[in-house]
């Protein structure tokens, strides 16, 4: 996960506005009379009617059939309307998770392939042109969405994982005499995998371990053609990642590179550069590893609506049956809707999801904020972000599944929503890992204790604090006893998930008394 910068660095020196050419859509009235709108004028409520006309055709889409092709033509379409630009996710925050939630009311219907397909292109590809290029490379993001050309971001690697955090092994070594970059996959275990979109898109972010000289600087930005007039391009290597459980219109490719050379404008190269043979870092206190991660922080926010999108759709479909649904008694006609378990999981979703919509939706707010002012989110926004993501996906895998098991052979029928619930399992695995978020969690918390808190009086800790303690002082044990540091967390590992959960319900609680 990112670092937290100094308070001297959080202003990202953005570069200058872009100069976006007038486009120009036809937005229907309620009388469904034709007016020429210009989007930039356009009201958020009206942006968002007119993103739902012009993904109105998704909905008809029999994702049993459709290729990945045909999905890959459906969103150059989109993205040629011009209705959501590259750089909306720093300038119109609000339109970019909006037209994310949108798309996620498809979900039931339409399990995860589309919406990947949308937030891979432009969270990870466009967002880190947008947050990463110079004004240059920004400039390039308005030619590319004229042509329609889609991207894909490679970063996962198949011997890297989940479990891994940012580890990198595809290189990119810089040649002071020609000016160019080698990309290269060293080994089979370096080739990027898992990459949504990767099979169909014309360009790709990718990242790589930078070296110069012979020497690592670390994990860098790309970006280049993976093909260009529809050929692949020399030294590309594409795999079809094969068939999934959900989301076959959804292309995922494993990717490697074979001595790919690019030129030395293929470095997103805002905040470092190359002079020479020398690196040079251009803005103090802000290194490229730790920018990179700030896709995180926008992706966890729109993986957790999107969870929620779906779990109000999955609800409300089944509420529906179940209100009409008429049931044998021996006396009077009750409908399915008013089992008592039934009744009550239906009351118990409504207040939870509530809950989490409005404090997914604060998170929202501020981060927005912080992305049209350029600046990076402080701690407690960024804790509370990572608690969106874990509490959003795993309250509505937990409430779907029960709610799987409590409607009966209604579950088992396609077209209900529930042969999609797999949705949530891609979002569980999306922008962080649920389990890496909450044990990352607990372990902060340790520090923060072994830091601040452990010389102060026990009698002046909360529940929390008394918790962390205990943890503490049983993974200490368990090092002295045996000597080993990893296995000693490996054993505790219902505490440190317990620890979490208490973190979350705290920090949500905390969050939104603010």
């Amino acid at each position: 996960a990112p670092q937290l910068l100094s308070p001297s660095a959080t202003r990202l020196l953005r570069p200058l506005a872009l100069s976006a050419p007038q486009r120009r859509f036809k937005a229907m009235s309620a009388q469904d009379t034709a007016q020429n709108v210009t989007i930039s004028q356009m009201s958020l409520a009206d942006w968002g009617e007119s993103f739902k006309k012009a993904t109105i055709d998704l909905a008809k889409m029999d994702i049993h059939s459709i290729s990945y092709q045909e999905s890959a033509k459906r969103m150059r379409k989109l993205l040629q309307t011009g209705l959501l630009r590259h750089t909306d996710i720093n300038n119109n925050p609000e339109r970019f998770f909006l037209a994310h939630r949108l798309l996620a009311r498809h979900a039931p219907q339409l399990g995860p392939g589309f919406w990947i397909r949308f937030t891979v292109h432009y969270n990870l590809m466009a967002g880190s042109v947008a947050g990463l290029g110079n004004p240059d490379q920004v400039k390039l993001l308005d030619e590319w969405q004229e042509k329609g050309l889609l991207g894909c971001f490679s970063l996962t690697e198949k011997l890297a994982g989940v479990n891994s955090g940012l580890v990198v092994n595809t290189r990119a070594d810089w040649d002071s005499g020609s000016e160019t970059f080698t990309l290269h996959s060293p080994n089979y275990g370096a080739y990027k995998n898992w990459i949504s979109q990767g099979l169909v898109a014309d360009k790709t972010v990718a990242i790589a371990d930078l070296h110069i000289q012979g020497k690592s600087v670390g994990p860098h930005a790309f970006i280049l053609d993976l093909r260009t007039d529809g050929k692949v391009t020399p030294g590309v290597i594409l795999e079809d990642m094969g068939r999934k459980t959900i989301g076959n219109d959804l292309d995922n490719a494993g990717i490697g590179f074979d001595k790919v050379v690019l030129p030395r404008t293929a470095l997103l190269n805002r905040f470092a550069d190359i002079e020479g043979d020398q690196y040079v870092q251009k803005v103090k206190g802000m290194p490229v590893f730790h920018m990179i991660g700030q896709r995180l922080f926008t992706g966890r926010v729109a993986v957790a609506q999107a969870a929620l999108e779906f779990r109000r759709g999955l609800f409300e479909l089944t509420q529906k049956y179940a209100e009409n649904k008429q049931c044998w008694a021996p006396a009077g006609e009750p409908v399915l809707s008013e089992i008592p378990q039934l009744k009550a999981i239906f009351k118990e979703n409504e207040e939870k999801a509530s809950a989490l919509e409005a404090f997914v939706g604060k998170c929202e707010t501020q981060l927005s904020a912080h992305l049209k002012e350029d600046t990076l989110p402080g701690l407690d926004l960024v804790n509370a972000i990572a608690v969106a993501k874990v509490k959003a996906v795993e309250e509505s895998i937990e409430l779907c599944h029960r709610l799987q098991n409590e409607v009966g052979s209604y579950a088992l029928m396609g077209g209900t929503g529930f042969e999609q619930k797999d949705f949530l399992t891609c979002c569980k695995f999306a922008e962080g890992d649920s389990r890496i978020l909450m044990q990352k969690m607990a372990r902060d918390r340790l520090k923060f204790f072994e830091k601040k808190q452990a010389a102060l009086p026990p009698a002046e800790w909360d529940a929390e604090t008394k918790e962390t303690a205990a943890l503490g002082a049983k993974i200490l044990a368990d090092v002295k006893s045996h000597g080993d540091k990893q296995r000693a967390w490996d054993d505790n590992w219902k505490e440190i998930y317990a620890l979490s959960e208490t973190i979350m319900k705290n920090t949500m609680a905390s969050f939104m008394a603010k």
